[in-house]
């Protein structure tokens, strides 16, 4: 009979466990960008689209307003990016990349193929990993 609560079995540690080692392979690659993770990920949604509202940027990422103001803030502090007031609505506040902001992404470029060859999984393997994430993250939200 199988033990529904092995702990090799349940979904959440696996998920938990290949987070925590995921994060853990970008640390090195992102440190010489100046850049954390969860910053990391602020600006690779910049880079696609900038500039963003944080009401935006909180979607995109799904995270909390609260969660993403100090990461903005050191994000502005490293002279990434800059917050102002949108001029056509002057409650949102607009996150626009710099130059320097947009320079990064060259350096950027090489983080996706280190990753792949630390992990050792091919681009379709990493695709339908991410398609079965999503299917995760679909079914959580709704």
């Amino acid at each position: 009979m199988t033990d529904l609560l092995a702990l090799d079995r349940q979904v959440c540690f696996a998920l938990a466990v290949a987070s925590r080692s995921v994060n853990a392979l970008y640390r090195p690659l992102l440190e010489p960008l100046g850049l954390t993770h969860p910053q990391y990920l602020v600006m690779l949604a910049l880079w696609e689209r900038s500039p963003l509202s944080v009401k935006q940027l909180s979607g995109l990422l799904q995270l909390d307003p609260g969660t993403l103001s100090p990461l903005l803030k050191r994000l502005e502090a490293a002279g990434y990016v800059v917050r102002r007031r949108d001029p056509r609505d002057e409650r949102a506040l607009a996150v626009e990349l710099t130059e320097t902001g947009r320079d990064l992404r060259e350096q950027a470029l090489a983080v996706p193929p280190a990753i792949m060859a630390r992990l050792g999984m091919s681009v379709p393997e990493l695709e339908a990993l991410h398609r079965s994430l999503g299917r995760v993250i679909a079914a959580v939200a709704g």
